[in-house]
């Protein structure tokens, strides 16, 4: 079995090697084609228009993970070298929660590291990179006030718990400023943005709101889920309730006005950015988690508009995080759903259709 493990997992790694490697980079032209998809009024939400051509092609499956051991891929991180932070939930009621959760990096080689661990019945959630390029996560340890929270890898890979929140929060979307500063967590059961130093603190409500709470009655209470900090706002994607908001953090650090982006997205999950200056979001709906609503990944013009650009039918199946690096499209799959297929994705986002919608 062991030989066999091994041989399955030269042959993941050469896969995800040949893959990854081509999209190492990040493509020039993207830039200048992207820079007229800026900021525009945010109007109501619904499905965009209809052309011809698809936004996104060529779906490749770049890496295999064991659903069994606990390797469900929830949150992404694209790095500059290549590379790709991922964070694994760990155990789950099929495992009978035997495994414990993980943060791994894939290498543009497509070499496998785990960078760190959690306790069995504890998930690591949200995961972001500093400007410094410092690796911080989120644990999501119910019941467990001593390991709940925010933490951070040392130099040497020791992970330190930065922020410690209490027992009845679901730390998830995790997000930095740009200057390196100040990290926020999504609270998914308190409906909180909490904010802290990056150097470690205790963490202050940053926005409470309706906006952000879950719903009691749905079968998996999620509210604030994704979260991302993107040209001077917080973007914050509520689960249950379909939303994905847009909250500008204002000169003195306080949070602005909530802007509705677009709603009528059912399991609404995290979500990234085409490129660091425009508003055109790729975000994950993760219906099969719940068994409420689609499986997809939209595309979201900065007016509200969106377009389904991936679908089950491309092998989707518990899509839960995107991340862009040039004009390659990466998505997380956790595989809830029988036959249990947790993967790593990477697409082509095809530029002249993209902009195709933006214009009508």
């Amino acid at each position: 079995m062991q030989q066999q493990r091994r041989h399955t997992a030269r042959r993941s790694a050469s896969s995800t090697r040949r893959v990854l490697k081509r999209n190492v980079g990040i493509a020039l032209a993207i830039t200048a084609t992207a820079a007229v998809l800026v900021s525009a009024p945010f109007a109501s939400a619904g499905t965009g228009p209809t052309y011809r051509g698809s936004v996104v092609t060529d779906v490749t499956t770049v890496s295999k993970f064991d659903f069994a051991a606990g390797e469900i891929p929830e949150n992404i991180t694209a790095n500059p070298d290549g590379s790709v932070t991922l964070s694994m939930l760990g155990s789950c009621a099929v495992c009978e929660r035997t495994h414990g959760p993980e943060l791994m990096r894939i290498s543009a080689s497509g070499q496998r590291t785990v960078l760190a661990t959690g306790q069995v019945g504890e998930a690591i959630s949200g995961n972001t990179r500093g400007s410094d390029g410092t690796v911080y996560y989120s644990v999501w340890a119910p019941g467990n006030a001593a390991r709940n929270g925010v933490y951070k890898l040392l130099a040497d890979g020791t992970p330190q718990r930065v922020a410690a929140l209490s027992a009845d929060s679901g730390p998830n979307g995790l997000a930095i400023d740009p200057a390196g500063r100040t990290l926020y967590i999504a609270d998914s059961l308190k409906g909180i943005i909490w904010s802290f130093p990056a150097s470690g603190g205790s963490p202050t409500p940053w926005l409470t709101d309706a906006a952000l709470a879950p719903v009691p009655t749905e079968a998996l209470p999620i509210g604030a889920n994704g979260l991302r900090f993107h040209n001077g706002a917080l973007w914050v994607s509520n689960f249950n309730k379909g939303t994905l908001l847009r909250v500008p953090v204002t000169g003195t650090g306080t949070a602005g006005p909530i802007h509705l982006v677009t709603g009528g997205l059912p399991n609404i999950d995290d979500l990234s950015f085409l490129t660091p200056w425009s508003d055109v979001v790729f975000a994950a709906q993760n219906g099969s988690s719940s068994n409420n609503g689609p499986d997809r990944v939209v595309v979201i013009y900065p007016n509200g508009t969106y377009k389904p650009v991936l679908t089950s039918a491309d092998g989707l199946a518990s899509p839960s995080a995107t991340a862009v690096r040039g004009d390659r499209l990466y998505i997380t799959d956790g595989g809830v759903p029988e036959p249990h297929a947790p993967k790593l994705q990477t697409a082509r986002i095809n530029l002249p259709a993209l902009l195709a919608g933006a214009v009508h």
